[in-house]
């Protein structure tokens, strides 16, 4: 019961604490924020079909693109509101991750085989974008202002802190989709698929359709991201929110943080954006002051180097050494008791 006691007090002290942040940080700081917390809202999202059910997909990208695209055409054609416009996005993305899912796990598809074809969607997907003059192809389209610079019924503001708020409730509703999934009959189900498929099978686990149903979700709750990003930036386009290269931005954080855990992608991206953006000011001042040049890598030099020492040295992530350090007290403590 203590433990519980602790963990609760503990998750209300960071609630509070990224509520109140707003308060003591300037724009800058709040940035960094907001995209750190909406790419670990999408790992969170992915980390459901590909932590838990161990479906390793490498194109949600598409499906954050499609949420993006459809809440930003609805907006700009039908004057619709990206708060509705949002759910039909989800919809869109949901059905459409049905039909890749019902394929894909019909036939068995798993392991490398569905990477490569979630791969191959994702880039199929980003040239029918880049060639379809409804989506603006390669230029992207930017949003249609509505009623002035701030019009929070079509989830335009003209600060930053209400996105923040906005992400902030994003991110606690998917942390709690998350703990609810691994803790209720479907997330164990999931973790048993993820073990050993065929042996969860055996056991009477329907694997078909919980990997469908786990997909679904996954592609439903991330289309919400993409609307939150079209809102956000005002602007959207293939290259930034589909294919490969995004897809497995969104993956990297999940990896880091520790792929399967309720916390392990929020963990992930606020560790990666702020060091991300750090390495690029260092860049910044090293090719400013010693005058070098060819240093237009080093963030995904950085990338690199970090996702090499968490596979090499936290195989299951910064959620999994926290664990390890909790469970690791919790001994230590037992033993003094004795």
């Amino acid at each position: 019961m203590n433990i519980r006691i602790r963990s609760f007090a503990l998750y209300l002290f960071l609630l509070a604490f990224f509520v109140s942040v707003p308060l003591y940080c300037g724009s800058y700081i709040l940035e960094i924020l907001i995209i750190a917390l909406w790419l670990g809202f999408l790992g969170s999202c992915w980390n459901i079909i590909g932590g838990y059910a161990g479906q390793l997909s490498l194109g949600h990208g598409t499906f954050v693109g499609i949420g993006a695209y459809t809440s930003t055409l609805l907006l700009n054609i039908f004057g619709l509101s990206p708060w509705l416009g949002s759910f039909i996005g989800a919809l869109l993305a949901a059905t459409i991750g049905l039909f890749v899912g019902f394929l894909c796990f019909r036939f068995k598809v798993r392991g490398i085989y569905f990477a490569l074809i979630t791969m191959a969607i994702a880039d199929i997907m980003k040239l029918l974008f880049e060639h379809t003059e409804l989506f603006g192809a390669t230029s992207g389209l930017f949003l249609k202002i509505m009623r002035g610079p701030s019009s929070p019924a079509f989830f335009q503001f003209q600060t930053k802190w209400p996105y923040y708020f906005v992400i902030l409730g994003m991110v606690v509703i998917i942390l709690l989709i998350c703990f609810l999934i691994e803790h209720s009959r479907m997330g164990f189900y999931l973790k048993a698929i993820r073990g050993n498929e065929d042996a969860a099978r055996c056991l009477g686990v329907p694997a078909f359709k919980y990997k469908c149903v786990a997909m679904v979700i996954s592609c439903f709750l991330i289309a919400f991201g993409g609307t939150f990003y079209a809102q956000y930036r005002m602007y959207i386009k293939p290259d930034l929110l589909m294919g490969i290269h995004f897809s497995v931005e969104i993956v990297i954080p999940t990896v880091i943080g520790g792929w399967g855990t309720s916390f392990g992608p929020i963990l992930g991206a606020l560790l990666l954006i702020p060091l991300a953006e750090f390495s690029r000011l260092l860049a910044e001042f090293i090719r400013n002051t010693f005058h070098v040049t060819g240093l237009q890598g080093f963030q995904l030099i950085t990338y690199g180097f970090i996702l090499i020492l968490a596979i090499r040295f936290m195989p299951n992530g910064i959620a999994g050494l926290f664990r390890n350090l909790r469970i690791m007290g919790e001994i230590i403590g037992h033993l003094k008791n004795r």
